[in-house]
């Protein structure tokens, strides 16, 4: 199994959070859990546009250098 992605590890700490909010009997550790998963998801989704946007940038720099060479 390869490595996972940064997007991919605060999902799963997201879900681990979850998990722990609704295993727990305590209000303020419920809470302090379902923080802890709102900021993990918040993370995630920032990974995911970082990712998306080298991946542009990527393929951006692909063309250009492609329409540099046909020069």
């Amino acid at each position: 199994m390869g490595t996972m992605t940064d997007k991919e590890t605060y999902l799963t700490r997201a879900a681990e959070a979850r998990k722990d909010a609704d295993s727990t009997t305590l209000d303020n550790v419920r809470e302090r859990c379902l923080r802890s998963a709102a900021a993990w998801t918040e993370m995630a989704e920032r990974a995911e546009r970082t990712e998306r946007m080298r991946a542009t940038l990527a393929a951006d720099k692909a063309k250009q250098l492609a329409l540099e060479i046909k020069e």
